[in-house]
């Protein structure tokens, strides 16, 4: 018999290459020396969020396609060493990987192997089924083939998050998530009105919490018909990296919402967890706890009560 979860993710395990660059846009010549040097790792967006997840305590399992390749093994690695159960199917095209250019400040651009994957990958039925029927959430990642396990989720019974990441509001892949999911996380970066997509989100689908993070401008809530603003926290120590700060954001408002908290205060989780992610070079892997979160948390309620500002989750 399966053991009992919190979360399980679907999708999203993979491995990156990270180089770091003198600056983002990379400008054209014929070879760059890279500082601190070229390191692969295991880590794509199902794997943070397991991470982030299983990090902050909640009992998670992982499920994806993964090649029986050095990046596969990479991937088994990363969560044998952390102990979180994962369930791989094997993928015949390889281990899904990407090159991950690192600016400076931060900034990344992401470059993905699509050769890795394929439009008749499937996970079986059965597995989905058997994954949820011991779980309370499922996280499923915009990777091939996660789109086919919305049904099966749903005729389980258990609530679903999906991650649309840097969604232009029209593609018509990212839409199938975002209508058949019960929370939505995008970022604003390529929508020119991110109030609009929110809102259509909610209306033509089944969510009833949409957030849309931006970076240093923190992240937007819609809930009940209402849009709130949750500003951007400080981060713990120097940003050093933006990858997997959305991931992290996700992990944080999904501890809150298994918790039982109000959305407005598991946006706050997820700007913590999230500034905490800007922290972490990209060559590590690596999450903020339960008891630090909740340590940030109260400690940015003790601050917004001396300037007189309404805690998280109650109206103004």
């Amino acid at each position: 018999m399966r053991e009992q979860t919190d979360v399980l993710v679907l999708g999203g395990a993979g491995v990156d290459t990270i180089v770091h660059v003198p600056e983002l846009p990379l400008p054209f010549a014929d070879s760059h020396m890279i500082r601190p040097g070229i390191e692969t790792r295991a880590g794509q967006s199902g794997d943070f969020v397991t991470l982030g997840l299983h990090t902050l305590g909640l009992r998670t399992h992982h499920l994806d396609m993964i090649g029986d390749d050095h990046e596969g093994d990479l991937v088994r690695a990363f969560h044998r060493d952390r102990g979180i159960p994962f369930t791989e199917v094997r993928q015949p095209l390889g281990t899904k990987r990407a090159v991950n250019l690192v600016g400076p400040d931060g900034r990344r651009l992401s470059l993905y192997d699509a050769a890795r994957s394929d439009d008749a990958d499937r996970f079986d039925d059965s597995t989905v089924r058997e994954l949820a029927a011991v779980t309370r959430h499922a996280h499923v990642v915009i990777t091939q083939p996660c789109a086919l396990t919305l049904p099966v989720l749903r005729e389980a019974g258990v609530t679903i998050s999906t991650d649309l990441h840097d969604w232009d509001g029209t593609d018509p892949y990212h839409e199938t998530f975002a209508l058949r999911s019960d929370i939505v996380f995008l970022s604003t970066t390529d929508l020119t009105d991110p109030e609009r997509t929110m809102r259509d989100i909610a209306g033509r689908g089944r969510a009833r919490a949409v957030v849309a993070t931006a970076g240093a401008d923190g992240a937007y809530l819609l809930y009940d018909g209402e849009l709130t603003h949750t500003p951007a926290v400080t981060p713990p120590a120097p940003v050093v990296d933006s990858n997997g700060a959305g991931d992290a954001f996700a992990a944080g408002f999904l501890l809150g919402l298994l918790d039982g908290e109000h959305p407005r205060r598991c946006a706050l989780y997820g700007a913590v967890a999230g500034a905490y992610a800007c922290t972490v070079p990209a060559t590590r892997t690596d999450a903020i706890d339960r008891e630090g979160l909740l340590a940030a948390v109260a400690g940015i309620g003790k601050e917004r009560a001396a300037n007189g500002v309404p805690p998280a989750g109650n109206p103004a």
